[in-house]
C-alpha cells in the first residue's frame, strides 16, 4: 500500500497524487499547472491504462484539468467527484479542451508558414466527451464500493461548489489504512457556501497549505464595503475595475457582493454603474450556481433563493459570450466593473482588459485571490512597473489592490483546526498544494504540535503499512533571476545572439520587401516559441 506524489508538491498548483495497494492503481485529482514550475516534476510511474480510478476533489483545473489528457492516453476507468463537480466539469474540461485546440490552431498557422514541427494539444473536445461519461456522481456522507478494498466517502470542503474532502479507506492483505485527502479546504465565513466540514478519522491525512504561513484578518471582512470603496474612488476617476476573477467561484462571490452594493445603493454617484461578466465559461456557471446544488449552500443564500431573491443577478449586469462582445467593452467609454478570467492573468480575456486598463491611472485592478508565484498576477501585485502582454510591454499606472481576506482557501489557523480536529491524531501528516514557504511553515507548525508531519516532493513515495518513505524524489529546484530568466552558465551566449540578430536586422535595411516580411515572420515565430 503506497502513496506516492506527483503534482503540487512543495507548489500550489497541478494536484496529483498516485494511491497503488493490491495491484490496483487510484489517482487522486489530475490537475494542470498554472504558472512556472519552481521544482522539476516527476513524471507518473504508471501508464495512463493502468489507473483504475481518479478520486476528483473538486472541478478548478489545477485539480481536473489533466483527466481528458489521461483518456487521450488510454485511461477507461471511473472518475469518482461529488454531483456538483461532475456538472461543472463538463463545463470546465470542455472550456479547457476548446483552449487547447485553440492554441494549437494558433500556433499551427504560424508553424506552417515557418516551416516548424506541428504542435500537438493535451487534449481535444472529442477527448473530453470520452471522459465524460466515466464520471460516477456521488453525495456527500455516503459511503461508495469503488472496486474491491476500496470505500470513499465525500465531504464537503467548503471552497467550491461540490468541493470535497475524501476519506479512502483502503485494505490490502488484510490491513486496512484510511487516508483523508483534503481537497482545498475554504474559507470560513464566506457568501454562498457552507463552511468546511470534517472528516470523521484518519491513519493518514494529506492537506493543502496554500495559506499554510499566513493569517487572514482577525477583523471579520466587510467584504461588500471594501469593494463598493474601491468602486467608488475608481469611477470618480473616470477609470474601470478590472477583476482578474477565476470563471467558477470567485465571479459568483463577487456577483453576490455587488448585487448588495447595489441594493444599499453603496455608490451613490454612480447608482446604475455597468457590471460585465466576459468569460463564457462564467456564464454557463453562474446558471448552474443559480439553479442547482441546494446541498451546497449555506443558510443565507437558502433564505434568499426562497423568497424568490436570486443572489446573482442585478439590474445593470451583462454578459459577454462571443470575441465581438469582449471587444465592445473596451470600446464602451462608460466606467464599468468588469469580471474576466484567468484569475492569475495568464491566459483568457481578462489580458485584454489589463492591455486596455493596466497604462490608465484613473483604472484599478483588483485582485481577489491567491496569485502563484512568476504568474502575471503575482508580478503585478509584487509591484512591477510593466508587463508583457501579447509582445507588448504594458507600463503600469493603474491602481494595484488587493481584496484582503476574500481567498477562498483555509488560512494557516484555519488549517491547523482541520488537521487538529482528527481524534485521535494521524500517523502522519503530509503537507502539500503550497508554495515552499507556505508548506514547510505548516509542516514545522505541525510537527511543533506533536503532530508528525513530512512536505513531500514529487516521486516521494511512503508505504502506509510500514509508515516509511520508500522513494525519494527529485529535490531539484529551477532556478530563475528575478526577471523570470533561467540563470545558466550559457545565457551571455544568448545575450550575444541577440545583440549579433539586431546587427543582422540592422544589415537588412534596404533589401527587397519580401525578403524582410520573411525575415519578420521568423523572428516573431521564434519570439512567440519562447515568450510562453
Amino acid at each position: 500500500m503506497k502513496l506516492t506524489f506527483f503534482g503540487a508538491a512543495h507548489e500550489v498548483t497541478g494536484s496529483c497524487t498516485l494511491l497503488s495497494f493490491g495491484g490496483r492503481h487510484i489517482l487522486i485529482d489530475c490537475g494542470m499547472e498554472q504558472g512556472r514550475d519552481m521544482f522539476e516534476n516527476q513524471e507518473l510511474s504508471v501508464a495512463a491504462a493502468d489507473i483504475d480510478a481518479v478520486l476528483l476533489t473538486h472541478a478548478h483545473i489545477d485539480h481536473s484539468g489533466k483527466i481528458p489528457m489521461l483518456y487521450a492516453q488510454g485511461f477507461r476507468g471511473a472518475v469518482y467527484a461529488t454531483r456538483a463537480t461532475c456538472r461543472l466539469c463538463e463545463l470546465m474540461l470542455r472550456d479547457s479542451a476548446h483552449i487547447q485546440e485553440f492554441e494549437a490552431e494558433w500556433r499551427n498557422r504560424k508553424a506552417k508558414r515557418s516551416g516548424a514541427p506541428a504542435y500537438v494539444p493535451l487534449y481535444t473536445m472529442q477527448d473530453v466527451e470520452g471522459v465524460l461519461p466515466l464520471f460516477v456522481p456521488c453525495d456527500y456522507e455516503t459511503d461508495y464500493e469503488a472496486g474491491e478494498g476500496l470505500t470513499l466517502r465525500f465531504t464537503d470542503a467548503g471552497h467550491l461548489l461540490g468541493s470535497s474532502s475524501i476519506t479512502a479507506t483502503v485494505t490490502e492483505n488484510g490491513e486496512t489504512r484510511r487516508i483523508v485527502f483534503s481537497g482545498d479546504l475554504g474559507n470560513i465565513n464566506k457568501p454562498i457556501l457552507r463552511d468546511p466540514q470534517h472528516p470523521a478519522a484518519a491513519d493518514y491525512v494529506v492537506v493543502e497549505s496554500t495559506y499554510g504561513n499566513r493569517s487572514h484578518s482577525d477583523v471579520t471582512p466587510d467584504y461588500v464595503g471594501d469593494l463598493a470603496a474601491i468602486i467608488r474612488r475608481t469611477f470618480d476617476r473616470g477609470g474601470n475595475v478590472v477583476i482578474p476573477s477565476f470563471a467558477v467561484g470567485r465571479t459568483q462571490e463577487l456577483l453576490y457582493f455587488l448585487r448588495e452594493i447595489k441594493q444599499r445603493n453603496l455608490v451613490p454617484n454612480h447608482p446604475d454603474f455597468p457590471v460585465v461578466i466576459d468569460s463564457p465559461l462564467a456564464v454557463e456557471a453562474t446558471k448552474l450556481f443559480s439553479n442547482d446544488a441546494r446541498d451546497c449552500y449555506d443558510e443565507q443564500t437558502l433564505a434568499l433563493l426562497n423568497s424568490g431573491v436570486n443572489p446573482l443577478t442585478f439590474d445593470g449586469l451583462t454578459t459577454s459570450v462571443t470575441a465581438d462582445d469582449s471587444r465592445a467593452i473596451n470600446e464602451d467609454k462608460r466606467s464599468k466593473v468588469i469580471l474576466s478570467a484567468s484569475g492569475m492573468c495568464e491566459a483568457g480575456r481578462i489580458r485584454h482588459h489589463l492591455k486596455h486598463n493596466l497604462w490608465r491611472p484613473e483604472s484599478t485592478v483588483c485582485f481577489v485571490g491567491y496569485q502563484s508565484e512568476n504568474t502575471v498576477g503575482r508580478f503585478l501585485l509584487d509591484g512591477a512597473k510593466s508587463v508583457k502582454l501579447f509582445g507588448e510591454s504594458i507600463s503600469v499606472h493603474a491602481e494595484i489592490v488587493k481584496l484582503d481576506s476574500i481567498s477562498g482557501h483555509a488560512d494557516d489557523r484555519g488549517l491547523l483546526r482541520w488537521v487538529e480536529g482528527f481524534d485521535p491524531k494521524p500517523v502522519r501528516v503530509f503537507v502539500k498544494h503550497g508554495d515552499e514557504e507556505a508548506c514547510e511553515a505548516l509542516t514545522a507548525t505541525l510537527n511543533g504540535r506533536g503532530i508528525t508531519a513530512d512536505a513531500p516532493y514529487s516521486g516521494d513515495g511512503w508505504d502506509l503499512l510500514t509508515d516509511a518513505c520508500v522513494d525519494k524524489g527529485s529535490r531539484r529546484r529551477i532556478v530563475r533571476r528575478t526577471d523570470g530568466v533561467r540563470e545558466n552558465a550559457v545565457f551571455g551566449r544568448l545575450l550575444a545572439a541577440g545583440q549579433r540578430l539586431l546587427r543582422v536586422i540592422e544589415h537588412c535595411r534596404g533589401r527587397a520587401n519580401k525578403d524582410l516580411a520573411k525575415f519578420t515572420d521568423q523572428v516573431n515565430t521564434l519570439c512567440d516559441k519562447w515568450e510562453k
